[in-house]
């Protein structure tokens, strides 16, 4: 018997020994976690992903909060 707590992925459904050290998510297997981990988002909304829009995103805010009206 394993010492280790057996748990199922949330992506595949597969069980699997959770062990110490594990890379990736504790929820999901090895396999799961390894093509996660390609650096590819799966972010349902595309614009949260780019940098571009986050920084011209923050630039807006700021200028809406503090500029200066006459």
């Amino acid at each position: 018997m394993s010492t280790y707590p057996i748990k199922t992925c949330v992506v595949c459904g597969e069980d699997f020994e959770l062990k110490p050290g594990k890379p990736g998510f504790a929820n999901r297997c090895p396999s799961c976690s390894e093509e996660d981990a390609d650096g590819e988002s799966k972010s349902a909304d595309p614009l949260k992903a780019d940098k571009g829009a986050n920084a011209a995103r923050r630039e807006a805010m700021k200028n809406l909060l503090y500029r200066k009206d006459s």
